[in-house]
């Protein structure tokens, strides 16, 4: 059996800073948290897990090299921005949906029938024609997360999700991510995202401080209660 994801010394450098250092990980978990504080290098490595980011080392995701097979990367893994007006480049729902499947290769009406059928799995099929600047932040999020299950990925990457939601658009969006055959590698900087996760990896300045099980949230979240009691 293929490791979701396989790393191994992957290391970024950014203007002379090191973003990332020496990461190494593997592990055939479904549902992977990856948590640490803001500036860790959490959104870095999502990137690279995507195949945005030129990193050093050796780096899988289900045995694909997504850096260097971008076609294989486009059927493997998927990517949820933060925010996703950084995603979203078309006007409206429909051809952005439309989009990341005609980058896989289907022809137009295979690809306008997946668009139809992910719409209508999600209760929003009067949504093609709509322009997304008239959707709310949570409303974009979900069109986000529709584009990338249309190309029916193998894996997906959270970076940050719940950020900006009101609880109950959180609540929905969790719901809707739970119910998911796609792995998930789930990135926060918040432990109580990741209470139900089988694998999690703390990284800290670029590094894995622990991976493990419900432990290294505990662990984490001690850390961050006696950084925040201090005064700076």
């Amino acid at each position: 059996m293929t490791d979701v994801l396989d790393l191994r010394e992957v290391g970024y450098v950014l203007d002379g800073q090191d973003i990332l250092r020496g990461v190494t990980l593997a592990t055939r978990a479904r549902r992977i948290g990856i948590v640490g504080r803001n500036g860790s290098g959490k959104s870095t490595l999502a990137r690279a897990l995507a195949g945005l980011v030129p990193v050093e080392g050796h780096l899988r995701i289900e045995g694909v090299d997504v850096m260097r097979d971008r076609r294989a990367a486009l059927v493997t893994i998927g990517l949820l921005f933060q925010n996703p007006d950084h995603q979203i480049i078309f006007p409206t729902v429909a051809e952005e949906l439309r989009f990341g499947l005609r980058q896989q290769g289907l022809k137009a009406r295979a690809a306008e029938n997946r668009v139809a059928e992910t719409l209508a799995r999600f209760g929003k099929s009067g949504w093609g024609p709509r322009s997304v600047n008239d959707l709310s932040h949570g409303q974009k999020q979900l069109v986000c997360l529709m584009a990338i299950l249309a190309m029916q990925p193998r894996v997906i990457v959270l970076d940050e999700p719940f950020s900006g939601l009101d609880i109950p658009t959180r609540m929905q969006l969790a719901r809707r991510l739970g119910a998911l055959d796609a792995a998930l590698v789930h990135i926060s900087h918040a432990p109580e995202d990741l209470a139900d996760y089988e694998h999690v990896i703390w990284i800290d300045e670029g590094r894995v401080m622990a991976e493990g099980g419900p432990e290294v949230l505990d662990a984490y979240a001690a850390r961050m209660r006696e950084i925040g009691a201090r005064d700076d």
